[in-house]
């Protein structure tokens, strides 16, 4: 007995669900910041990041929407990042307390695979729906975990470099430079994993129910 066939939105439906909360919940609050830095200064910048995510996550909660993982995860963070900003008043421990705040969600990553939950699974049920039957499947289970120790890796590599360049250049360089070397190693990633999903759930439609 084989399982129901499934197949994958295209990926023009997928982008245009996917990519709006990416701008609202990753892309949006860094363009506030730098903004804000130029006009409002370094205390002006951190607030307004802040209430950009905060004022975000309460629009859906009044509009009784669903709030994506991404915006779950990008409010944890500037919560994190402003506390630490208007304590210390320096952009150097501003830029690099992300950076160990992405090491320890590396690890969470990795902690969600012992726990048999990956987080990428989370994170990808936010874009696009799957049926209970491919989420039992043996081959989606394992690929969701790999591919959660996948971007456990990239977190951590991205961080490696951001904290090297932080180190190595001026603070009025860093951000730009910073920006594209960790859009390339993302990028390369997402395709990789995007490649990966279309191929496992190729496969689905030959085995047998787990």
């Amino acid at each position: 007995m084989s399982h129901p066939s499934f197949a994958l939105p295209r990926a023009t439906a997928m982008l245009k669900q996917a990519v709006p909360r990416i701008l609202e919940g990753v892309v949006a609050p860094l363009a506030v910041f730098y903004a804000a830095l130029y006009l409002l200064g370094f205390t002006g910048a951190l607030i307004a990041a802040a209430a950009w995510v905060y004022g975000s996550v309460g629009w859906r909660l009044i509009r009784r929407m669903p709030v994506p993982g991404t915006m779950l995860v990008a409010t944890i963070a500037i919560t994190f990042r402003t506390v630490l900003g208007l304590w210390s008043n320096d952009a150097v421990v501003y830029f690099i307390q992300p950076e160990l705040g992405t090491i320890c969600l590396s690890m969470i990553f990795i902690a969600s695979v012992r726990l048999r939950r990956p987080l990428v699974q989370k994170l990808t049920l936010d874009y696009i729906h799957l049926p209970a039957f491919v989420l039992r499947h043996e081959r989606m289970r394992r690929f969701f975990a790999r591919i959660t120790l996948l971007w456990a890796f990239v977190l951590l590599a991205n961080s490696t470099v951001s904290i090297w360049l932080l180190v190595h250049q001026s603070i009025a360089a860093y951000p730009l430079t910073r920006a594209l070397v960790v859009a390339l190693i993302t990028g390369l990633a997402f395709v990789g994993s995007v490649w990966a999903f279309r191929r496992v759930l190729s496969r689905l439609h030959v085995d047998s129910p787990a």
